[in-house]
């Protein structure tokens, strides 16, 4: 007997989401708990999941349709496959038997037939339509030889041959791809917009030299690694720089809702970290109470899940100020946007020698530019820079912030 598959409960921040990928077609035999439709919402990516052993009877939401919480998107089938399923897996079987047999032989494994377009998944046809790879140049490590889309991602970033020719174009050809923009971005792009026509927006910068933190840092990696499991970066000094100063500046760490102002009495700090789907923010809890292994571990994991697609709704709800680091990408100088509702965002850069004045003499010292945008509607410049400068004397002399002197 089928029964229904159903969006996941939206939280109350997502109205509707996008079916991004369906992984199985009808028809196809499917484990329980294996991965068979994608859902994009303006936050993250939601990945629906087989409730059993069975096949999926029919697809009611089609890739690119737009469903709410809680919608059927499916009709599942548990220990059921169908007639075509059945005959394909058999296939498959025979195939596999057959090339180790051929192996064991010495003869080269037997391919049956050339793979087409048409003969993959739904996620592996729009992969392949998107980068424009040939099924046929593609080797499957799946079932029976079927390609996977991490196939088509490996093969598309797999290095040349050095014996392989460039493809020819014509001078003066110019060459266009359109593909639509995901959910994800286009809400980014959204709040990024809201953000510099819905607040009054000014950044003030400042510098801090590096070295004593990179001093520190340089001594105690190995023996805070060994104890904790942790790689001691520069971030964690920056969460508790950050928190440090928010208790100073509790304007900065509040937020704007309607006419009122909502003053915050715990520190969420969100860490700003670029996926493939676009900007995402990730919220450290109450950072005061953290460690600065703790701090590590936390933005490591999140890390993690925003390269793999893993991130929850719940990671990212919240927060009551953000750390953006463009310095892993280079970037000396910036000026980052709010992300709203919050009322601050601390900028870091790339950290470079520089010449500076020390004592009446020229030091070359690791520099780094910070910035601070903030909502001049309820922070004062004179709370913005006393904010900033607070961070910078606690990074340069990182003793005071272990201290909390």
């Amino acid at each position: 007997m089928a029964t229904e598959i159903k969006a996941p409960v939206f939280p109350e921040s997502v109205a509707d989401g996008t079916i991004a990928t369906w992984h199985k077609k009808v028809g196809e035999a499917v484990s329980r708990d294996e991965v068979i439709c994608d859902i994009e919402t303006d936050k993250v990516v939601l990945e629906v999941v087989a409730p059993a052993d069975g096949s999926l009877v029919a697809i009611v939401k089609g890739e690119g349709e737009t469903i709410l919480s809680s919608e059927v998107i499916a009709q599942f089938e548990a220990g059921a496959v169908s007639g075509a399923a059945a005959t394909e897996a058999v296939q498959s079987e025979e195939q596999v038997e057959q090339a180790a047999a051929n192996t064991q032989a010495g003869a080269a494994p037997v391919v049956e037939r050339t793979q087409t377009v048409q003969d993959q998944a739904p996620a592996v046809r729009k992969a392949l339509n998107e980068t424009g790879i040939a099924a046929s140049d593609v080797a499957g490590t799946g079932r029976g030889g079927r390609i996977t889309k991490e196939d088509v991602v490996n093969h598309q970033t797999k290095p040349a041959a050095a014996n392989v020719t460039p493809l020819s174009v014509a001078v003066g050809e110019r060459i266009e791809k359109r593909v639509p923009m995901t959910r994800l971005r286009k809400r980014v792009a959204e709040r990024l917009l809201s953000a510099t026509q819905q607040t009054a927006m000014l950044t003030t910068f400042n510098e801090v030299n590096m070295k004593p933190v990179m001093e520190m840092r340089k001594q105690y990696k190995d023996i805070f690694e060994k104890r904790h499991g942790a790689r001691l970066g520069f971030m964690s000094f920056f969460v508790k720089a950050a928190t440090e100063a928010l208790k100073r500046y509790p304007a900065v760490n509040a937020s704007i809702d309607g006419d009122d102002i909502v003053y915050h009495g715990y520190y969420d700090i969100g860490v700003a970290v670029s996926s493939d789907r676009g900007l995402v923010v990730p919220v450290l809890r109450d950072t005061d109470r953290m460690s600065y292994a703790e701090v590590e571990n936390g933005i490591r994991d999140y890390a993690y899940k925003a390269r793999d697609g893993k991130l929850g709704i719940e990671d990212m709800t919240g927060g009551t100020f953000t750390i953006t680091n463009g310095g892993t990408f280079g970037s000396l100088l910036s000026t980052p946007i709010l992300n709203q509702p919050q009322t601050g965002i601390l900028g870091m850069h790339k950290i470079q020698e520089r010449p500076m004045a020390v004592n009446g003499q020229v030091e070359i010292l690791p520099m780094m530019y910070l910035a601070l945008s903030y909502d001049h509607r309820m922070i004062d410049g004179k709370e913005a820079v006393g904010f900033l400068v607070t961070i910078k004397e606690l990074l340069e002399e990182p003793a005071k912030l272990i201290l909390d002197l």
